[in-house]
Order: C-alpha cells, then sequence, then structure tokens
C-alpha cells in the first residue's frame, strides 16, 4: 500500500509474507486496523490499495478499508477485485506524489493479474516489482487460469525487460520450498545451493526472505532458466514454453514436507476459529 509522505507499507490487498503488515492468516478481520495503527504511528495518509489480482489472501481487507478511509482508491486490472475504483491495463500510471508506477499486465495465475513496477526518478535507490502470485523468490504462480504460453510472455517480454536491479516483492514467502525444488532441477547449481542455505538461515532467525532481485533470479529460479541446458534436460523438453509447462507440472506435484502446525493455527482451531469454513461430514 502506497502512502503519502514518501513512505510506503510493503504490501498489497492486506499484507503477507515478506511485506509490513503480516498478521495472523485466521484473524484476516483485524488487518485493516493493524494497517491504520501503523498509519497513525507513522503520521501519514493512506491514499490507495494496489491489488495484483482478486485472490481472498491478497484483496479481502479492500471493503473493510474503504468503509474506514472514505476516498480512499482501490487499482486493479480484474472487476473481481473487492472495491475496485480504478480499473487499469498496462500503463505508466498512476503516480503518487514522486513515486511513478508502471502497471504490467501479467495474466496467467489469473486472467486478470497485474504486476506493479515503481520507482522514483533521480532516486538512488533500486525500483521495485511489487509481482503478486507471477513471480516469487525461487519459483512462479501456479498457472491457474492461464498457460504455460502466456506465462512465458510475462517472463520473457515484460518481467525480463525490466532493469535487473529490480528488487522483486513478491506476494507469497515460500523460498525455501522452491529453492529445494530448485535444486531437484539443477542440483550443481552452485548460486541455487548457496540462496538455500541464506533463506534456510534466514527461516531459522525468523527473519524474511523478500525481496530478492530480478538479476538474482535469473541465477536460481528455474521457471526464469528454461533456456539452460540442466533445466531442459531435467524436463526433457526442448522448446522454452514446453519446458516451462513442465516444470509447473513437476511443481504442482513437489512432495510438500511435513511440518509442525503453527501454535497460533493450533489455538485457532481450539477456539473455533476454523469452524464457519470447515465441512461437516
Amino acid at each position: 500500500m502506497l502512502l503519502s509522505g514518501g513512505k510506503t507499507v510493503d504490501s498489497e490487498g492486506l499484507g503477507g509474507p515478506g511485506s509490513a503488515l503480516s498478521p495472523p492468516p485466521f484473524t484476516p478481520r483485524f488487518c485493516p486496523f493493524q494497517l491504520l495503527e501503523i498509519v497513525r504511528k507513522e503520521d501519514v495518509v493512506l491514499r490507495a490499495i494496489l491489488s495484483t489480482h482478486h485472490h481472498w489472501d491478497h484483496a479481502r481487507g479492500n471493503e473493510e478499508l474503504v468503509r474506514l478511509c472514505p476516498g480512499l482508491r482501490v487499482y486493479g486490472a480484474d472487476e473481481r477485485i473487492g472495491a475496485l475504483t480504478h480499473r487499469v491495463r498496462s500503463s505508466p500510471s498512476p503516480q503518487f506524489g514522486a513515486i511513478r508506477v508502471r502497471c504490467l499486465f501479467t495474466p496467467c495465475h489469473t486472467s486478470g493479474h497485474v504486476c506493479y513496477f515503481m520507482w522514483e526518478d533521480g532516486s538512488p535507490d533500486a525500483p521495485a516489482l511489487f509481482s503478486g502470485d507471477t513471480l516469487f523468490v525461487g519459483g512462479c504462480g501456479r498457472f491457474l487460469e492461464g498457460t504455460a504460453e502466456q506465462m512465458y510472455a510475462n517472463f520473457t517480454q515484460v518481467l525480463g525487460n525490466l532493469p535487473k536491479e529490480t528488487k522483486v516483492f513478491c506476494g507469497h514467502e515460500c523460498t525455501v520450498r522452491n529453492l529445494k525444488f530448485a535444486l531437484k532441477v539443477e542440483p550443481e547449481n552452485e548460486a541455487v545451493k548457496k540462496k538455500l542455505a541464506w533463506a534456510r538461515q534466514r527461516d531459522d532467525e525468523d527473519m524474511p526472505t523478500v525481496p530478492s532481485t530480478l538479476q538474482e533470479e535469473f541465477l536460481y529460479n528455474p521457471f526464469l532458466r528454461v533456456t539452460e541446458e540442466a533445466v531442459q534436460k531435467f524436463t526433457g523438453r526442448k522448446e522454452p514454453v514446453e519446458v516451462l509447462r513442465a516444470l509447473r507440472t513437476e511443481k504442482d506435484n513437489f512432495k510438500k514436507p511435513k511440518e509442525r502446525p503453527h501454535p497460533q493455527a493450533m489455538l485457532a482451531f481450539d477456539w473455533g476459529l476454523f469452524a464457519p469454513f470447515l465441512e461437516k461430514k
């Protein structure tokens, strides 16, 4: 979310892993109030919400925030986004003070997905890409409403043309799992090994692994490396789109390691907070 006064909350919608606002997943109704508390403490004004797509874990709080902040603008490319006020396509707008925004249409995860590329003219800081569920650290989003052809175009014709120093702020932080898959694809890739070791240490220290940079992603993210011989050998394909398609299928079936339930999640079950969402047999 963008704030006036030259400050930002590194997030979209309600926030998520790697963002400035990361509430427990079972208490989404509290998120708008937590965000507004940050706004109050920073003495800034909330101006707009930039939603990459309509999924609940990215846009669920829009309606409540608009109710609490009359005049709040909600940007997005999909009419399914809650409380949408400004529909965008690929364009050099909008602009918030010194912060310039380019809306990048990246359909595939959803048919109306957009990424937001942001920068300030004359600033020494690297530009930022809010990639939603198109590009993750070491991975990419599922092809839920699109095709491998579309995602390949997103990577080669849209995101691949951005400055390599661009910082990538993705919608979910699943870095360790993504890099475990990347290591399966390229077991001899030293960049993957190094990044995975770093990400595991960050996890152990309860520290974020976001952002990365586009330059880094092209070194270890298999979905951006479909022309590399090792990646093609893993998939048994040569044509880049087919390599990408095969990678996504392999990743969808990649075994998720068993993890202990989060203590807060267990409390939520004990308190019955999940009850309205559970079907009775």
